[in-house]
């Protein structure tokens, strides 16, 4: 095991969770590239869920310097292990543990705190970390997986005068920002609302596509709702994420639209998968309408010590 160490590891680690994934036929054992990247230049830099992300990474290489695991959290004291499937042994994964509860446990009212996600039906991790003294705990992740190309695409008649297209030029992302904070934060004043320059760090990111950057434009050209696909050719897989509605123009569809047209144009693009999580009920309902009954559920395990 090693700490992170610059910008190469950073790239080592995209090609370690492309192949992992494949691996896994496509399920998230380990993330998808996409949400690494998310990670990075969204929740880190534009969020501040972490300082940096050089002190939070750790690394598994093989005797021949393969990336065998890779240790990161998500937010402070939240933790993901990501193993190669050749490697998976309980001894790695309770090592791993050992390390998280070290590095990467955060102190809440007294005690320290860890959270560590894992997928339902993991019997042998699920039964560790039993025995470490892990309990589940609440608001487990549904993550959704709907083959492209198997089934009819859903078709969404738009309510009159909307349409949906492509993110706009530079000039729009002001508007773009305005729609995420009001889908995202429907109960704090406007007042708030701290502009629009983090959506420079969402299109620096490796996989943006502004095509894929998808809304639904209102009578008056506001912007009403939005989603963001994010293809990786080497896995032929888009990840949803994120996806949103302004409150006034909800419940007439224009979710089911901006994905439904996310999905028309990654089959045109040659992608086989998409993927999209959730937690709370509306989303879920959403995704369960647009993407179908394939659906894997991941549980956060909290221990306090």
């Amino acid at each position: 095991m090693r700490p992170y160490r610059d910008e190469d590891d950073y790239w080592r680690i995209r090609a370690f969770l492309r192949e992992v994934f494949l691996l896994n036929d496509r399920r998230e054992h380990s993330w998808p590239v996409a949400r690494l990247d998310y990670w990075r230049w969204h929740v880190v830099e534009n969020c501040g869920a972490l300082p940096n992300i050089e002190d939070y990474i750790f690394l598994w290489e093989t005797p021949d310097g393969q990336l065998a695991a890779v240790l990161n959290p998500e937010g402070r004291g939240e933790v993901f292990p990501q193993v190669h499937p050749a490697h998976a042994t309980p001894a790695l994964f309770e090592e791993m543990l050992d390390v998280a509860e070290a590095r990467l446990s955060v102190e809440r009212e007294g005690q320290r705190t860890l959270q560590v996600w894992e997928c339902v039906g993991d019997e042998v991790r699920q039964a560790i970390l039993a025995r470490r003294g892990y309990t589940r705990g609440d608001w487990p992740e549904h993550a959704y997986y709907r083959a492209v190309g198997a089934t009819p695409l859903p078709e969404v008649a738009l309510p009159p005068g909307y349409c949906v297209r492509s993110l706009g030029e530079r000039d729009e992302l002001p508007a773009r920002s305005w729609a995420s904070w009001r889908a995202f934060h429907p109960d704090e004043p406007d007042e708030a609302y701290q502009g629009w320059a983090w959506y420079d760090n969402i299109q620096r990111m490796p996989l943006y596509r502004r095509d894929l950057d998808i809304v639904a434009e209102a009578p008056d050209g506001s912007i009403a709702a939005f989603c963001t696909l994010w293809y990786d050719d080497a896995t032929r897989t888009g990840m949803f994420e994120p996806v949103g509605t302004v409150p006034e123009h909800q419940r007439r569809g224009l979710g089911r639209a901006v994905m439904a047209e996310g999905l028309r144009r990654l089959a045109r693009m040659g992608g086989t998968l998409a993927v999209v999580g959730g937690f709370n009920a509306g989303a879920r309902a959403l995704y369960d309408s647009v993407m179908g009954a394939d659906v894997r559920i991941y549980e956060r395990w909290v221990k306090n010590f």
